[in-house]
């Protein structure tokens, strides 16, 4: 396939310009793309085309308000990276107690405490979920550079560390794997999930998943504005003891980062009763009232939803 030629700064706009971009100031506009690049900012002006072949825009596209799209996202990553960083401790911190109380500091090595589930890897390799996921915590220790877990390393060479130590440098995703694969009728799952505001571990195991994949969306500095979701929560919650939705969402609240950015709320308000996420992103929304909401999922009376009121 041929590679097509490197477009200037200058080129950039020109092409911009062809395709029906307006610019309310041509002074600004090249610093912004020698700063932010190209196909990044295109994430926040492709549903704005009128031609997807072509990628003709529609009249009165402006430049400026593609920057508004993008400074917007950006502050609202900001906002949701908040809310991840308080469930993901509230997760770890609830683990290490609950398991380790019960089955002493070591019990993520116990293969007796997680479903027997194997996978197969990409070079053929067959293991069961625990393996595999030990296998990646093994590895976040040995890379951690944390001045503990150098300590234990020259302390107590080639010993397993307890889960307060391992598990403090684990990863969201490899918690949520954990956690995820511990047997079904263990009475600390079910206690873990109960206190993070939710009946059944399952819930838990379901946002835990989508969360990480919105974590990591946000890690990279990725869009979070007008993308679908490829992890959904479960929605439909058994008897939850929050405030939840009365209505079914719409399919698009669902597929849009609103179900997922819901969830999160929910969450705090069980682990952080104090925490204004909410209150930031009903402010954020308030000071951005030109910035079209619904292409998060943002649609459908959301803000008369218990959750929202």
């Amino acid at each position: 396939m041929a590679t097509k030629p490197a477009y200037s700064i200058a080129d950039q706009i020109s092409l911009l310009k062809q395709r029906g971009m307006h610019f309310r100031n041509m002074v600004t506009a090249p610093h912004l793309l020698e700063n932010i690049s190209y196909y990044r900012l295109k994430g926040y002006w492709w549903d704005m085309q009128d031609d997807y072949t072509l990628h003709t825009l529609k009249p009165n596209t402006y430049f400026e308000d593609i920057v508004d799209r993008y400074n917007f996202d950006r502050h609202f990553r900001l906002i949701l990276f908040d809310a991840i960083e308080r469930i993901e401790i509230a997760l770890r911190t609830k683990m290490i107690y609950h398991l380790s109380m019960s089955y002493g500091g070591l019990w993520y090595l116990d293969s007796s405490l997680f479903e027997n589930t194997t996978i197969i890897l990409p070079d053929g390799t067959v293991k069961t979920i625990h393996q595999n996921t030990l296998g990646e915590l093994k590895k976040e220790f040995s890379r951690s550079q944390e001045i503990f877990i150098k300590d234990h390393c020259r302390r107590y060479p080639n010993q397993d560390a307890d889960a307060w130590k391992t598990l403090e440098v684990a990863s969201m995703g490899t918690l949520s794997k954990l956690y995820k694969n511990l047997k079904h009728q263990l009475p600390e799952k079910a206690s873990i999930a109960k206190e993070m505001g939710l009946n059944l571990h399952s819930e838990l195991s379901s946002w835990l998943e989508a969360i990480t994949y919105v974590r990591n969306i946000i890690a990279h500095h990725s869009r979070m504005w007008s993308r679908n979701m490829v992890k959904k929560p479960i929605e439909h919650l058994n008897n939850s003891p929050g405030q939840w939705f009365v209505n079914p969402l719409m399919e698009v609240q669902a597929k849009k980062p609103f179900l997922i950015i819901s969830s999160m709320v929910y969450l705090c308000n069980h682990i952080a009763p104090n925490h204004h996420i909410k209150i930031k992103i009903l402010d954020l929304f308030n000071t951005n009232p030109t910035i079209p909401i619904y292409k998060l999922g943002f649609l459908n009376n959301w803000q008369n939803e218990p959750l929202w009121r």
